[in-house]
């Protein structure tokens, strides 16, 4: 009973408190988002100084996303980075409750080198499943999702689904394409995957795009209408596509030739110097392209290029806020 008590007191705590967070300066948001950014393109070192601004600001976004830096960076958890993940869940944020829960077998766990912050990872995991439910039960899809991850309970992954969370779509869709749930007749599954990835795609989640596009095999003009959504919504894969595709280089995947726009995009993703390899193919590819075009047709390119990059989402490989 005693520790019930403490655990909703606790809870009552954090939600107030995440009130109270005072919002951050121009400047200060302007470094989170630079961070977040930088992240997302798995550059998650560089991201670091920025991160670290909004999150001594008390951002409890961007502690969540420099303790995944931390983490990611040195391969486990540090003691600084999990500083941040406890500064994050001590705000109410469950995505940082997930991450502690989970530190029992990780080596700042193992050489007792985590700070005393006299929680164990089963109270953050209790902790975090009634964070995540008090929202879910006021019809929060992201908390449903989340609390998902936090119980092993289908149902929450279903609910969050059917709440519109594009993610959470496109995972029970993976899901029900692995063989998880019952269906009869069978090919109701195939059928109710394809549905799910549709919605997920309509939501704007990039890996929604990819699945629902495994569907559309010989409907050529649709899987380019999804690959340009891709590109527009700041997808890195998708861009080097559709540009290698416009090129015909290396060769012609039935996209309609334009040089001067896909060298343009092709050329962008010379500035994902971070992990991941394509700046790598974009460099290999470009001599190509350059070889079937004037001068003045690449200076059109590369000016195309800036124009859509200041009127567009930054290039992002939108990898899972859970992390890896």
């Amino acid at each position: 009973m005693f520790f019930r008590q403490l655990i909703t007191s606790a809870l009552t705590t954090l939600l107030c408190f995440s009130a109270w967070a005072a919002p951050l300066t121009p400047e200060q948001h302007a470094a989170k988002e630079k961070g977040i950014i930088l992240y997302n393109q798995y550059k998650a070192i560089s991201a670091e100084p920025y991160l670290e601004i909004a999150a001594q600001a008390g951002d409890k976004e961007a502690q969540y996303y420099l303790g995944e830096a931390l983490r990611l960076n040195n391969r486990f958890m540090t003691e600084e980075a999990y500083k941040w993940y406890v500064a994050a869940a001590e705000q109410g944020d469950y995505y940082a409750m997930y991450r502690l829960s989970g530190t029992g077998s990780d080596l700042c766990s193992a050489i007792g080198n985590c700070p005393p912050d006299h929680r164990t990872p089963g109270d953050w995991l209790l902790l975090g499943r009634k964070t995540a439910q008090a929202f879910a039960e006021k019809g929060d899809s992201e908390a449903m999702y989340v609390l998902y991850y936090l119980t092993n309970n289908f149902e929450w992954l279903e609910k969050s689904a059917e709440a519109g969370l594009p993610i959470a779509q496109y995972d029970l869709a993976r899901l029900y394409e692995q063989g998880k749930g019952f269906f009869f007749p069978p090919w109701k599954r195939s059928a109710r995957v394809e549905e799910l990835a549709k919605k997920s795609a309509e939501g704007g989640c990039i890996k929604g795009i990819m699945l629902y596009q495994n569907f559309l095999e010989g409907k050529k003009d649709i899987e380019i209408y999804w690959t340009k959504k891709a590109v527009a919504l700041g997808s890195a894969e998708a861009v080097y596509a559709y540009g290698s595709g416009l090129a015909h280089v290396p060769k012609d995947y039935g996209y309609p030739l334009d040089l001067v726009k896909g060298y343009g995009f092709v050329y962008m993703l010379l500035e994902l110097d971070g992990g991941g390899s394509l700046k790598e193919y974009a460099e290999d590819i470009l001599p190509d392209i350059a070889s079937q075009m004037t001068a003045k047709q690449i200076e059109q390119a590369k000016a195309f290029a800036e124009e859509w990059k200041a009127t567009h989402p930054p290039l992002s490989f939108f990898p899972p806020k859970l992390g890896f």
